[in-house]
Order: structure tokens, then sequence, then C-alpha cells
């Protein structure tokens, strides 16, 4: 028998289909299934405009038997087949689509969808098969041809029996090498793991002859393995069903099966868009947070199919960084794959699928803090430091689409409130947006810097995640009303009366604070008299864009850059350690430097600061005792 050659003219080309184009060798399996899945496909369009055909679809499907001795692997359909001139084009030219030319010829329209046309996947197979042989009878046709091929060396085409139309691949599986296992592409448990990670919603039933463990007919104890043959693909997914005919079960058991994650979903969202770009998805906002969201193992992206077919497992183009914990998948017939089915050779049509979803995503979220707020509380509480991220990240380019969705501790609701229900209830007078960081909201409420606000009765927002102050430092303002920490220098509260007796009070203890400026050297930028204490003697305060805060986070990071906020030390002039103060300065300036020392470290303490010298600090503390 003639042994003819491809007509692609270089075992070059064949040795890079089978090489380069595909990332696992288990994806052999998806292309030939989804070959199988088009040819039963030919026949159903074929269906459409001859009337001499009806297509009954319970009549066809796919079958999928492995043969262990034989080292054989059969993908059988029931397909359109082909005939010998079919093969010599489809089979015998790399590249050369049937799929492709069936479409073209037949005219097919949007609508409808052919998996497999750019001729390549089939030769997939010889990733994993020393020998491939396709058994084929075309419809309409009184002949069978077999085609077989080792690779490269070329092919062969002959008549030979079959009895029903359809098409029958047969893989000699190679044997295993020190760094493959083929032996895998033969076992049940693998081939059947593999049909439901890519072909699970393949619109045809995918059979296999499966070992079950049945209790032995006739015994009460006595158990036997039998060989029957089951369904292994869903074939209907999820995501095409009509929505009125789901339950939040269905939803959430889908959530399950797919593994997205081992909570219940918080929210579940089915996307069906018929438009510009035609696709349906199902998302999912968890209700915990993963265990490794916030390490280097964490991967972002929702699952990518076309027409049913997985085509990658995280497609992270998918998802902003902000929207990184959405869970879910994403199926569209009209996505420009490349040829080895894996990426995209043109994504406009990804970015518009993908901007559509991060609005969605964005209206779902409003809609459940609007309506369903306690719900809303939890997902922030999970996910709000991602929300954070987002807007601080990329200079403040997403801004304007997350700052609605931010939270914060809130000192009179006692509660995570918005931005916007914040403005909402400022009295006219007031300014500004008042915030004060700290580790925690108790340890806020005891900051000295926050009693000035406080007794003007104006809310103050508490940031407790080390994120807060970066985020809003990049919205600068909401509605107008600018943000202002308690701890910065002007806090926009001070009447005119009180900002020239304070102008006074600092020109009579002038020498005092000079005094105390030389003691602390270049910890502190200055000295000053406090327009914010009410009860205690000092506090830390910063002049700059960087804050105390800031520069805790900053110098806690791996890459440490030992940034410093220029501090400014406030003195409380109405308080009676003020006079012990003047009474040292007047008196015995050794003094005057070790109050100095104290107040400083203890407006450290108050910030959550370290202390430089911890001993001569409890030091200084006994020399005060004795």
């Amino acid at each position: 028998m003639e042994t003819k050659q491809f007509k692609a003219e270089s075992k070059r080309i064949l040795d890079m289909m089978i090489h380069s184009i595909y990332t696992h060798h288990e994806i052999f399996l998806r292309e030939l299934i989804s070959n199988a899945s088009d040819a039963i496909d030919k026949i159903y369009y074929k269906a459409l405009t001859d009337e001499a055909l009806t297509f009954d679809k319970d009549s066809y499907y796919i079958k999928v038997a492995a043969d262990k001795e034989n080292r054989t692997l059969k993908i059988i359909d029931t397909g359109i087949g082909m005939t010998k001139e079919e093969m010599e084009n489809n089979l015998g030219t790399i590249a050369k689509s049937g799929s492709l030319a069936f479409k073209s010829e037949n005219e097919l329209k949007d609508g409808y969808d052919i998996i497999g046309q750019f001729g390549v996947g089939f030769y997939s197979a010889f990733m994993v098969a020393d020998t491939v042989t396709v058994i084929s009878k075309a419809l309409g046709s009184n002949e069978a041809y077999k085609w077989e091929s080792e690779g490269a060396d070329g092919y062969t085409i002959a008549p030979c029996e079959k009895d029903s139309v359809g098409t029958e691949i047969i893989l000699t599986i190679k044997e295993n090498t020190e760094d493959e296992n083929y032996d895998e592409f033969l076992e049940e448990y693998r081939l059947k793991s593999i049909i439901k990670k890519y072909s699970d919603f393949i619109r045809y039933p995918i059979k296999m002859d499966v070992t079950s463990r049945k209790l032995k007919e006739g015994s009460e104890n006595e158990y036997e393995d039998v060989l029957e043959e089951q369904v292994i693909n869903s074939m209907v997914p999820i995501w095409r069903k009509n929505k009125q005919e789901l339950t939040q079960e269905d939803y959430d058991n889908f959530y399950a099966e797919k593994r997205y994650g081992f909570d219940k979903p918080l929210k579940s969202i089915h996307i069906s868009v018929d438009g510009a770009v035609r696709y349906n998805a199902i998302l999912y906002i968890p209700e915990k947070i993963p265990f490794d969201y916030y390490s280097q193992e964490y991967e972002k992206g929702l699952e990518l199919y076309s027409s049913g077919v997985l085509i990658m497992n995280k497609c992270a183009d998918l998802l902003p960084d902000y929207f990184s914990f959405v869970k879910g998948m994403v199926d569209s017939e009209d996505l420009s794959l490349n040829i080895s089915r894996e990426m995209l050779q043109h994504d406009r049509q990804l970015k518009l699928i993908a901007k559509n979803i991060n609005k969605k995503i964005k209206s779902e979220l409003q809609s459940l803090l609007k309506n369903e707020r306690d719900q809303y509380v939890e997902f922030y509480n999970s996910f709000g430091r991602q929300l954070k991220f987002g807007v601080y990240s990329d200079f403040g380019t997403h801004k304007e689409e997350l700052q609605d969705l931010l939270m914060f501790y809130s000192s009179k609701e006692k509660k995570l409130v918005t931005l916007d229900e914040y403005v909402s209830r400022m009295p006219e007078e007031q300014k500004y947006i008042y915030y004060a960081v700290g580790d925690t909201n108790e340890r806020i409420e005891k900051l000295p810097q926050t009693e000035l606000v406080a007794d003007k009765g104006y809310e103050i927002l508490y940031f407790t995640d080390d994120i807060d102050e970066f985020a809003i430092k990049m919205i600068m303002s909401y509605k107008e009303k600018e943000f202002k920490s308690v701890s910065s220098g002007d806090l926009g509260i001070e009447a005119d009366e009180s900002g020239k007796e304070t102008a006074a009070e600092e020109a009579e203890n002038k020498d005092l604070f000079e005094a105390m400026k030389e003691a602390l050297g270049d910890k502190v930028k200055a000295i000053r008299v406090s327009k914010r204490l009410k009860s205690h003697p000092v506090c830390l305060t910063a002049d700059g864009e960087v804050s105390i805060e800031m520069e805790k986070v900053l110098n806690a990071m791996p890459n440490n850059q030992n940034v410093k906020a220029d501090k400014v030390l406030e003195i409380n002039v109405n308080h009676e350690v003020f006079q012990s103060l003047k009474e040292a300065f007047a008196n015995d300036k050794e003094k005057l430097a070790l109050y100095t020392s104290l107040l400083y470290n203890q407006a450290l303490l108050i910030e959550g600061l370290p202390i430089e010298d911890p001993v001569e600090f409890t030091n200084n503390i006994c020399k005060v005792m004795v």
C-alpha cells in the first residue's frame, strides 16, 4: 500500500504541531472529542436545510473506549463521517480544517458554532500515540475508508468495512518513558477526569464503559465489579438554562461541583448577553476569603469556555485585580482562538467581555450594599481590603469606580459606613471628612488627637487597615470634601480668636520650646502649642504628606526605605504638666531634658511607635519617682 506524504511538506511542521503548540498532553482528548462533536453538528446543520434528513438527537453520541491489554484508545462518533477525498483533504493536509470548510460551504452565519476551525487539533493525538488510525463512513456513502499514520513519515488510505455512518479514531498509545507516563491515558478514572474537565458541556452524550461495585445477584454481602456504559458529561451547562428554571441551590451546587471554594457563595450572578459579543457567565462572590488569597500561590481568573469546551482554567484577563476574589466561568462562541485553542489571537472580544463583567460585578455589589446591608458587610469584612488596594493601585486610576463601595468604622454610628453616608450627615460648617488611624477601633477612640474634632460633634472615620490612609490619599476628596487626618497640622476648626491666643502662647514660650527641641534633636521637626488637646498633656502630629501611620507601614515592608514623617510634638499648655515644664525650664535644665524625653516617649507609645531606648525610659521614670 502506497504511503502518501503530508501536503504540508515538512516533518518540522508536524513536529511543531505535536511538541510546541499544546501545553499539556491531556489536551488531545479535548481536541478529538470536539472534532467528534463537530461531526455530529454537521448532520444537524444539514438536516435544517435537507427535508430528506431527520435529526433525532438521542441517536447521536461520542464513545471513548480504552483497551489496556492492546494499549489502544478509541474515540467513536455517530457524526457525518468522511469520504476518501475528505480524508485526503482534511487529514492529509496539516492545518486544513474540514469544519471551517463545511461552515463556509454551507454559509453558516452567527449562531452556528463549529468548534474545530484550524485543522491541527487532530494531530495532537500524536503527542500520546505511536500510530493513529481513522475509520470513517460518510453520510450518504456505501463505502468506508481507513486512514493510518505513524507521524511525519506520511499516511495510507485504504477501503475497509464499517456498518454505520460515523468515525472511529484508534490511538495506539506510546510506551512509558522516564519523563512521561502514557499509561494514564488508558486508565478509566483519568479519562473520566479529562472528559469532565474539558468536555463536560459538549452537547452530545460522551459514553464510557465504567467499572462499578455492585452487590452480587442473590447475595446479601458479596460484591463484584460490573462494567456498564455510562454518560460521563453533563451536556447541558447551567449557564445555558433559563434563569427562571434555576434555584439558588442549583447555583450553590455548581459552585461546589466546580470546586470554586469550600464555602457557600454569598452572591451568584448569572449573565446572558446577545450583543456585539455573545457570552454567558456564572459569577460568584465568595462568602469567605481563601486561605491563600494574599499569597503568591493564589491565581485570579475565571474559567473560559468556547462553545462549552474549556479553553483556560484561569483567564486572568477577565477580572481586574480589585475584583480578583470573584469566581466562576465565561462561555462565548465569539472568541478568536489561536490554533492551540489555549490563548486568543485577538483580544478585542475578551476585553469587551471583561469590561461588561466588571460593570456587572460593581452593579451587583452596589445592589448588595443597598438592599442586603448585612450581607455586604460580611463581604466587605472579607474583601474590603482588596477594594482599597484597587483604589490605591495604578496611581488611583480606579478610585471613581470603587470609592462608593468603600466602608469605614464610624465614631458616631459605631459600625461601618460609606463615604456617601458620612458626607450626607455632615454639618454645614464642617469643612473636611475627618479620619483617625490606629491598630484597632478601641485604640483610636483613646487617641488624644481626636479630642477637638469629637468635641465639635464631628464624625470621625477610623482607619485600622494599613492600606486605608494610602487609599484615601489617592481619593483626596469625596463630593468636594477633602479628607483630613485628626493628626494633621491644621484641622480647619480653630476660630480666629483661638488662633491669636495660640500664637501669643507660642511667642511667650518660645525659649522653653527651643530648649525642649534642643533636647530632642532631630527626633521632631518642631514643638508647638496644641490647639487640639483637651485632657491629654502631649501628642505627636505630622507635617507634610507622610503621616506617622504611613511611616510605620512603609518601614515594616521588606525593602525598608527608612521613611520618616516630619513629627511635631504638641504640648497642652492648659495641662498641669506644662507648669512642671515651665518650672524646670526656670530652675533645672537637666530636669527639663528628663521631662521632655518622658513626654516624647509617652507620645510615641500613644502612636504605637517603638521607644528607641526602653532601658533609658524606665530609668527616667524611676528618677521622677525618687
